[in-house]
């Protein structure tokens, strides 16, 4: 088969033409993130009992659920958290690789089986079920600067002005305001008036449900002779405060009516009072943004801010957005590192080959052979469903001192034959490729062998490190085809008999690289020598051998463990939960204490924490709280600068 490239360069230049093009289109079209998504897929039940306390709300809303959604297909567990303001939220996760679309059809099959075990107030409300998006890549912050505009404002606002416009973009798969803050027209009932006109709650719901709703009235002249027809108008719901105020609760034998404000107190204002956000002690909310699998984290944050940009100019005035969390920051700083690393990984290969070959033309070879691999690897990568991430290109950066071998191979090879027959380039490198070929293949087979049974394993760990043990099979793969076709055509013809090298010339160049091969030649006898020492006393090599096999055994048993490293992304996290049925007031107040002691913190640059929500059961409750900590960057942290260090000052002073 080698033959034939060897006759015809230009179809091996094709091939490599090809590959690099494929590969080129892969680049172009790959999404960019930070890691494999391995989260597994979730899907989240919501529902809202008003007035309900969590027993109640786990007793006749959960619990109906629970049984219904239990044992949906490639299930796995599912959580639940019933809270005392009346929220019920499931949360249902499955396995890896399932269809999350899927899953979410089949759960919410199971709750519209449910429906009709649930309270008629929750069945009003609706319950809601959609995806979880595991994958959180922004965390934006509207604040009002002078505090003219109150929360409830700034969350209604985004909801309206900026959170349709973000949905919209490309890749994002949620993008939400963190707590519920919807304008409601509150009604707050007196209890000693309703005693006093003998009255209950029920009775006033049901007159503000009676007159307080849509209706088709329908029309005059329908069907008739007449020339027009009339279409009957009705107000439909009620939308000011006033007309709240006169919803009749009752109307008496003597003629007096007893309207909605003689027993209630009616305002326009927020849908729940169970939480509130501040940033930097101002009135503020907190939006997040989350990516689909599969989209580019890049182009969607950059779509995003463009998005705010835009909007910023619109802004009511005080009105100041931030992005207080961003994967792109940190996503562009590693992957531009990773480019430098692959540049520079690639000219010290050609300097190691051309050190050792001491032959430019020889040393082209192998460095055509080293782009076509990496570039043609991109193609595979998006036909595998895989993602530029940094496994991925650390894959690429491991596998250019590895795919560059069989062009070696081949290159010496030739080169070695031609000095030991005189053959021509050509007929050498023909003569050299059949001895080769085998060797190549198996060489090829028993590398990529190595990396393989990674990309089986099972769980987070198998998804997390799949795309790099195959990206860097498929490299191998790769440039054992550039060794079978394009390095052997290069061969035969790049490749001169009776090159002396530079080593031959009487130049600066020829006597670095003599003396370089003396001192190379003088280490090889050394070793050479320490070989037969090591074959006259096997005890020694063995001894060796067992104690750097202890070594190493001690060693993994001691090295701390972890999944992936510690990144400093200048963002944390912090959770609080106060005792069950403590009340917002509280709650407030411990992180009001919170607040302050962060910021005695030198690195730390925002504080931003909402009260009333728990991020880790999607659930709200006064009892809960949150907080985003924004650090300065590490140029401005002062002393304490490592990621570590600023998280054990964190932990000590909220202890």
């Amino acid at each position: 088969m080698f033959r034939i490239f060897i006759e015809r360069p230009v179809l091996a230049t094709v091939v490599s033409i090809l590959l690099v093009l494929l590969g080129g289109l892969g680049l172009a079209t790959l999404p960019v993130t930070q890691f494999p998504d391995i989260a597994p897929p979730s899907v989240s039940v919501v529902a809202v009992y008003p007035g309900a306390g969590a027993e109640v709300v786990a007793r006749s809303v959960a619990t109906p659920l629970e049984e219904a959604i239990n044992g949906v297909e490639n299930m796995t567990y599912m959580t639940s958290t019933s809270s005392n303001d009346g929220s019920m939220s499931i949360n249902v996760y499955f396995r890896l690789g399932t269809d999350p679309d899927q899953a979410a059809v089949n759960v919410q099959n199971r709750v519209a089986a449910a429906n009709g075990q649930l309270p008629q107030e929750v069945l009003q409300t609706g319950v809601s079920t959609f995806k979880q998006q595991n994958s959180m890549i922004m965390v934006l912050d509207l604040y009002s600067a002078d505090n003219a505009y109150d929360e409830t404002f700034l969350q209604n606002y985004a909801k309206i002005n900026l959170l349709p416009e973000i949905k919209r973009v490309p890749g994002v798969g949620q993008a939400m305001v963190f707590g519920n803050k919807d304008y409601a027209m509150r009604v707050w009932l007196d209890p000693a008036k309703l005693a006093g006109y003998n009255l209950v709650p029920a009775e006033v719901m049901a007159a503000i449900r009676d007159q307080n709703l849509e209706a088709a009235p329908g029309k005059f002249g329908e069907g008739s002779a007449e020339a027009f027809e009339y279409v009957l108008k009705y107000k439909g719901k009620l939308s000011e405060q006033g007309e709240y105020e006169n919803i009749v609760i009752r109307a008496d034998e003597d003629g007096s009516v007893l309207r909605l404000k003689d027993v209630a107190r009616i305002e326009f204002g927020s849908f729940t009072y169970a939480g509130n956000t501040r940033s930097d002690g101002k009135e503020g909310i907190v939006m997040g943004v989350f990516q689909t699998a599969g989209s580019n984290a890049n182009e969607i944050q950059e779509a995003v801010n463009e998005v705010m940009a835009r909007a910023a100019r619109d802004f009511p005035a005080g009105v100041q957005t931030r992005t207080i969390y961003s994967t792109k920051t940190f996503l562009d700083e590693s992957i531009t590192q990773v480019k430098h690393t692959l540049i520079e990984a690639f000219i010290l290969v050609f300097l190691v080959v051309f050190l050792f070959l001491q032959d430019f033309r020889s040393t082209l070879i192998p460095a055509i052979a080293v782009p076509v691999a990496i570039i043609g690897t991109f193609f595979f990568m998006g036909v595998f469903g895989f993602s530029i991430n940094l496994l991925t290109l650390f894959a690429l950066v491991l596998a250019i001192g590895i795919v560059v071998d069989d062009a070696i191979v081949v290159v010496e090879a030739v080169h070695t034959k031609m000095q030991r027959t005189g053959l021509p380039a050509r007929q050498a490198t023909v003569s050299a490729m059949r001895e080769i070929t085998g060797a190549i293949i198996s060489i090829t087979l028993v590398m990529s062998a190595v990396f393989l049974p990674v990309g089986f394993m099972q769980g987070p760990v198998g998804v997390f490190y799949r795309q790099f043990a195959f990206t860097m099979a498929i490299a191998i793969l790769i440039s054992a085809v550039n060794a079978l076709t394009l390095s052997p055509a290069l061969c035969a013809l790049f490749l001169k008999p009776g090159h002396a090298g530079p080593a031959g010339r009487r130049s600066l160049v020829g006597r670095f690289f003599g003396a370089f091969n003396a001192g190379f030649d003088a280490i090889t006898r050394k070793y050479v020598r320490t070989l037969q020492f090591l074959v006259r006393r096997k005890w020694v090599a063995l001894g060796s051998l067992a104690v750097v096999g202890a070594a190493t055994f001690w060693l993994m048993r001691s090295t701390p463990t972890g999944f992936i490293p510690n990144e400093d992304q200048s963002f944390v996290v912090y959770s609080l939960a106060m005792p069950p049925g403590a009340s917002l007031a509280r709650t407030q107040a411990a992180l009001d204490k919170a607040d302050n002691l962060l910021k005695t913190v030198p690195a730390v640059k925002t504080v931003i924490r909402i009260s009333g929500l728990n991020l880790l059961s999607n659930s709200s409750s006064p009892s809960f709280g949150v907080g985003f900590i924004n650090l300065k960057p590490i140029e401005e942290r002062g002393e304490v600068k490592e990621i570590g260090e600023v998280m054990a000052q964190i932990n000590q002073k909220l202890a």
